[in-house]
């Protein structure tokens, strides 16, 4: 914890959160399959970080919709703000997601799309960040995050498939994504729970 109380989120740059890659674009297809097709979504992305999943997220957009991303990085925000003029990239806590809506005047979001290490984060953080993310999901919204294939067996990763157990209707876990460093795979929760 920060001082105030005020939880953050380990910095791209720490050794906490650095990934042994970046993101595959196979990965980020997976991981993104829930953005809609038409119609013009809010999709919130947290943790943005490099941006694999925000140039995905974009491509499925084609400048539809509304997509903001969510990162705590000030060089990160500043390189995803370069690199992706449609996405609006804030430089925040995700902890804060409802305030970050209501700022925007936007009620919910139809997806939310993380990139955070949940697995790193005690049980408190993940409860803060569900319940950050379940209070801006619209009522038939998806949510989606990945894990690494390696993490599977350990308790954090346990607990964190247990929290989405506990606070979506559904949750779906992908097939092995064989074609990232390290292999991982995507669980797809849907219908949040009031």
């Amino acid at each position: 914890m920060a001082s105030g109380g005020a939880f953050r989120q380990p910095r791209a740059s720490s050794p906490a959160a650095r990934a042994i890659a970046p993101s595959s674009r196979h990965l980020a297809e997976a991981v993104c399959a829930p953005v809609p097709e038409r119609g013009e979504p809010v999709v919130m992305e947290l943790g943005a970080g490099t941006g694999p999943f925000t140039a995905e997220i974009q491509r499925r957009l084609g400048g539809r919709g509304r997509h903001l991303a969510v990162e705590i990085d000030p060089l990160l925000a500043q390189r995803l703000r370069d690199r992706h003029p449609g996405a609006e990239v804030i430089q925040r806590d995700a902890v804060h997601l409802r305030h970050l809506l209501d700022e925007r005047g936007i009620e919910s979001a139809d997806v939310v799309v993380s990139g955070l290490p949940w697995a790193l984060f005690p049980l408190a953080v993940q409860h803060r960040l569900m319940d950050a993310t379940s209070a801006v999901l619209a009522p038939a919204g998806a949510f989606t995050a990945f894990t690494y294939l390696h993490a599977v067996p350990l308790s954090p990763a346990r607990r964190f498939r247990g929290l989405l157990a506990e606070r979506f209707e559904e949750v779906v876990p992908s097939r092995t994504i064989w074609r990232n460093t390290p292999p991982a795979f995507v669980l797809h929760a849907r219908r949040p729970r009031p």
